[in-house]
């Protein structure tokens, strides 16, 4: 459990003043300059040494991702880009942080971009995103007014803060396809190498960062990289927030440690499953892109990025939908395979052609109109579109589809049983009927 002196995010549920003057009583922006003046080299090692883990999906270590960056310039500018193009169905952590406590990004954003050299930031947000749009250009016009951001602020590091607003495509979520976006290009991921680091943003070294991943580096490097790391186990360290949403009794978003047990993040926060937790079917953890779990395999399952991968998942950005026995899971997976049919940017061929043939075999699935073994070649085309993109929407479209395949297959059969008993049925009436 989490101890309120532990929490990183003060406001995340906008009853307090989200102003730059609220922000500032609760702690922020507190001895920044003190932060800055300790140098580039300290501030990477200690983001190193905190343990702290991309909060996009990936989890990839931030302190790590910060240090690609070229140490010294070659006459080209260096960029940091904030990636607050939340697309993922489930997941809302980052508008919370937007809309409520968005001087935690700010900040984080100018002590970032002095660690990789960067003077300009670009926050690129979500198309539907119009009141966090409008939170966060405020916040950053109040930064701008105070002198805490542009030439010859407070800091002594010049920096400017763009926001761009997306045009609410899924694949612009994904770091090399927003960057073509935010160039002005179609939003369709690159070729890596060559890597952000080392050619990004116009050609330049660039670094793509999630928005909490950023918004919880100043707090980390105020309080230490030791306080940090000491909440979670190893390798899943930190607090990090968890957004649960589906059959529970209180949806919310909610700043937990890492690691803490599924059971208690639905009875503490959550108020339990709706109708009790012998009526839970299935949880998808971290995001419409992971594959689904069966409800008894995740009840004591640890919430972090090792936790589920030994439950056959993928934690992602902790966005938790709980799935009670009324859902129809098969169904589900199907609306699932939809999305990402429809927001595949169509550039590699597994994936261009690969979501669409799943999202229509799933469509016959859902009404039972299939036979058995089309279950095992539904499962080995997901394995043939899985890995061979350049991005990882073909992993996301293939992923709920095996969880589905792995964990419900019996409800999958079951359908089609049934289909073909009624079909039959059906002809012995037609047939007795001519």
């Amino acid at each position: 459990m989490l101890a309120d002196q532990d929490r990183i995010f003060t406001n995340i549920y906008g009853f307090k003043d989200k102003s730059l003057k609220g922000a500032m009583s609760r702690g922020h922006w507190d001895g920044t300059k003190q932060i800055l003046e300790k140098g580039r080299d300290w501030i990477i090692n200690e983001m190193k040494a905190s343990g702290l883990r991309g909060r996009g999906g990936a989890g990839f270590p931030t302190g790590l991702k910060w240090s690609f960056m070229p140490k010294e310039s070659d006459g080209r500018p260096h960029y940091l880009v904030v990636n607050a193009d939340e697309s993922e169905p489930g997941t809302c952590k980052d508008r919370d942080i937007m809309r409520h406590d968005p001087h935690t990004l700010i900040e984080g954003c100018l002590i970032a971009s002095f660690a990789m050299g960067a003077h300009t930031a670009y926050i690129y947000i979500r198309g539907e995103y119009m009141r966090e749009r409008e939170a966060l250009q405020a916040a950053i016009d109040e930064c701008y007014d105070a002198g805490l951001l542009g030439k010859n602020n407070k800091h002594g590091w010049d920096m400017d803060i763009f926001l761009h607003h997306g045009a609410g495509a899924y694949i612009c979520g994904e770091e090399t396809a927003l960057l073509e976006s935010l160039e002005g290009k179609k939003g369709q991921p690159r070729l890596k190498p060559p890597f952000p680091a080392n050619m990004g943003l116009y050609g330049c070294p660039t670094t793509v960062n999630n928005v909490e991943s950023i918004a919880v580096a100043p707090t980390i490097l105020r309080r230490g990289a030791a306080w940090f790391s000491a909440i979670g186990r190893p390798n899943n360290v930190g607090t990090k927030l968890f957004m649960v949403s589906g059959h529970v009794n209180k949806p919310c978003t909610v700043e937990e440690a890492m690691g803490i047990p599924f059971r208690e993040l639905i009875e503490r926060h959550c108020g339990g499953i709706r109708g009790g937790w012998d009526n839970l079917l299935g949880v998808i953890p971290g995001g419409s892109s992971c594959p689904v779990v069966k409800g008894e395999d995740i009840l004591d399952a640890p919430m972090d990025f090792d936790g589920m991968r030994d439950v056959k998942s993928s934690f992602g950005t902790a966005a938790v939908i709980v799935m009670d026995k009324s859902t129809d899971i098969v169904k589900a997976i199907w609306r699932l395979a939809a999305f990402y049919k429809h927001e595949s940017c169509g550039q590699c061929t597994p994936c261009r052609e690969g979501t669409g043939w799943m999202m229509r075999v799933m469509e016959r699935m859902v009404k039972g109109n299939a036979q058995k073994r089309e279950i095992d070649m539904l499962f080995q085309v997901s394995k043939q579109v899985e890995g061979h993109t350049i991005c990882a929407l073909g992993d996301a479209a293939a992923w709920p589809i095996q969880g589905l395949i792995r964990n419900f297959r019996p409800e999958m059969e079951k359908r089609i049983d049934e289909f073909t008993r009624n079909a039959t049925a059906h002809g012995a009436v037609l047939e007795a009927a001519e």
